[in-house]
Order: structure tokens, then C-alpha cells, then sequence
């Protein structure tokens, strides 16, 4: 009961043409199921932050992939210059913390400028 490769493929017989179109139907209904889960929301995201980062302006909001968070000072061609927080150089003289960074980095733009802020006590 020894069998080599050569007899156990010349039993199989020879496959249809059936089987073949159905393997390439298979394929395509792969594809299209690849393309729909994880090709296109990849492309929306991907635009979205394209759109966000084009529509960045002075006095932003914005969160960093780094997690650093700061508002907007100045837009140049890639870089956004962000003003993190303020350091106290001598009694009551504060200067701002300024840091430069590529704007694709910014993640989130978590407050637009010019609009106001919603708290929750003005709705009470």
C-alpha cells in the first residue's frame, strides 16, 4: 500500500472546467469583499483627514498623534506652530510654549476657532 505522488494525482482525474470558473468566482467575490471592509473606510479616512488638515486654522483646538495638546498659532506649507501651554520666566511674566510640528500629525481638531464653547452649565 505504497503510493507515490505520480499515482495519487493520476487517480484524481482531470478537473473541470466548472470548478475553475467557480474558483474565479470565488475570487472576485473575495476581492469585492476585501475592497468593501477594508479598502474603502480606509480611503473616507483617510480623505477625512486630508479635508481636516486643509481646513486648519489660528486659535484651533487640536490633539497630536504624540497626544500633546495645544491651539494653533501659525500655519505654514507642512508645519503647524502650537501653542502648548505658558512658562513662568519671572513673578507674573508668563511666556507661551510654542512647539512646531508636521501638520499630519494633528489627529483631532477638538475646537474650532470663532465658534463658542458648549459647557454643560448653559444648557442647565
Amino acid at each position: 500500500m505504497i503510493f507515490s505522488i505520480s499515482e495519487a494525482f493520476a487517480q484524481s482525474g482531470s478537473s473541470s472546467t466548472g470548478a475553475a470558473v467557480g474558483n474565479i468566482i470565488f475570487m472576485f467575490v473575495l476581492l469585492a469583499i476585501f475592497y468593501f471592509l477594508i479598502l474603502r473606510p480606509q480611503k473616507k479616512q483617510a480623505d477625512a483627514h486630508k479635508q481636516m488638515i486643509e481646513n486648519l486654522q489660528r486659535d484651533d483646538s487640536v490633539v497630536t498623534s504624540g497626544g500633546i495638546l495645544g491651539r494653533v498659532h501659525r500655519i505654514d506649507d507642512d508645519i503647524a506652530v502650537v501653542d502648548v501651554g505658558e512658562v513662568e520666566v519671572s513673578p507674573k511674566v508668563f511666556k507661551p510654549v510654542r512647539v512646531k510640528i508636521r501638520k499630519s500629525t494633528i489627529t483631532a481638531v477638538t475646537v474650532k476657532a470663532g465658534l463658542p464653547v458648549e459647557s454643560s452649565e448653559a444648557s442647565k
